[in-house]
């Protein structure tokens, strides 16, 4: 059976209150009181749980972690998978009149991201590398296509999934 004690001591009340300075102290009257009985504390926090690694480094690259795609003249689907996906690379126009599109679809339509266009002859747009790094969420039936207008206008880079679609984060492999 626990015993309970009564500590009355002013060293102890003024450490909480500088402790915890949200709790306003005890107020006069009151006093601290102890029990011999064992509580037990769960801890419930990633670092008990052993996957205490910060979520920059969750996000880090690694080899089997991202998937490369180089889209020429073509429509590509990048990605078709569920959750959260940073995409990054270059979209390089060779020759003016070059346009190059990120599209989301679900399923059964086409919305456009990102449009990036060399603009016109006589422009000074070819020869351009423009460099794109964002994040995407895909849900279910829900895919990302690189589209390329033609063989002038490339679209390289990777993706990497960041979280799943309930948002825990990914570690890379």
């Amino acid at each position: 059976m626990a015993q309970e004690f009564t500590i009355n001591s002013s060293a102890i009340e003024s450490k909480i209150n500088q402790l915890l300075p949200s709790q306003g102290g005890f107020g006069a009257g009151v006093d601290f009181s102890a029990s011999t009985m064992v509580i037990p504390i769960v801890d419930l926090t990633e670092t008990a749980e052993g996957s205490d690694v910060r979520p920059d480094l969750q996000t880090a690259l690694s080899f089997n972690s991202i998937t490369s795609f180089l889209v020429s003249n073509t429509t590509s689907t990048i990605i078709n998978t569920t959750g959260y996906f940073r995409v990054f690379g270059t979209a390089t126009a060779t020759f003016f009149g070059s346009q190059t599109r990120f599209i989301l679809n679900d399923g059964t339509s086409d919305k456009v991201l990102i449009d990036y266009s060399s603009g016109t002859a006589g422009g000074s747009a070819a020869g351009t590398v423009i460099a794109y790094d964002f994040n995407v969420f895909l849900g279910a039936g829900d895919s990302l296509k690189a589209k390329s207008s033609g063989s002038n206008f490339l679209m390289i880079g990777s993706t990497r999934q960041i979280a799943d679609i309930n948002g825990n984060l990914v570690n890379p492999t």
